[in-house]
């Protein structure tokens, strides 16, 4: 009996991992899609701008866990996925732009997802919980980073608004909960919502780490105190 619901449980946690994995692969999806057509890309930049933000932390993510072959190349719904955002974007990307900062919002939604979907199958691998708390992080930020290089931008995670951070919070819910055998399926709301509302929070509020002084720095500080 209590080999069954073991049992169970493991269905379970694998079809929650999937089920997040698949949402957070649409959404940073569109993110990668809609910062491509920004840029003008064609239909075909669009569309592996879009695999490439949507399946980078997958599948950094599963090589780390030794999860060969990658979901992302070994299941074709990854790619189903992705390529079905890059559509959407590209035929209607007027629709969408109209959205206010449209990028923004759905890259704070899948960094959201895919750090609990990568604390959670971390955990299913059987890693130390700090450990996966920061693979659920690195899931998070890779998308984001593999889509600014391609586009030759400076990675959001460099710079000095809250990013890596928040999904390391949305990480560290899940793997808190996991430690305390709360629901899962709660958790990993809990811990999405919390990675989502830092993310919103720092764009809408200019929340940022502390940066180096550089000559530069202090001297646009003293140019800003002497215009006061």
């Amino acid at each position: 009996m209590f080999a069954v619901l073991a049992l169970d449980m493991g269905a379970a946690m694998k079809t929650l991992v999937l089920t997040l994995d698949l949402i957070g692969t649409f959404v940073f999806a569109l993110s990668g899609a809609t910062a491509g057509a920004k840029r003008r890309l064609d239909i075909f930049g669009v569309l592996v701008l879009s695999f490439v933000a949507a399946n980078s932390g997958g599948i950094v993510r599963d090589l780390l866990i030794g999860a060969t072959p990658p979901a992302a190349i070994s299941d074709w719904r990854y790619l189903a996925v992705s390529i079905l955002a890059g559509l959407v974007i590209f035929f209607w990307y007027p629709v969408i732009n109209r959205l206010r900062n449209a990028v923004q919002l759905f890259d704070a939604a899948g960094l959201a997802l895919f750090c609990v979907a990568g604390a959670q199958k971390a955990l299913v691998f059987g890693l130390e919980p700090v450990m996966a708390a920061l693979l659920g992080m690195l899931t998070g930020i890779g998308g984001g980073v593999a889509r600014d290089v391609l586009l030759s931008n400076v990675p959001a995670v460099f710079r000095s608004d809250i990013y890596a951070v928040a999904a390391l919070a949305g990480a560290s819910v899940v793997v808190i909960g996991d430690a305390l055998q709360l629901p899962t399926t709660a958790t990993a709301c809990a811990g999405a919502a919390l990675c989502f509302g830092l993310r919103l929070a720092a764009i809408r509020f200019g929340w940022h780490l502390p940066t180096a002084a550089t000559p530069e720095l202090e001297a646009e500080d003293d140019r800003r105190d002497n215009g006061r």
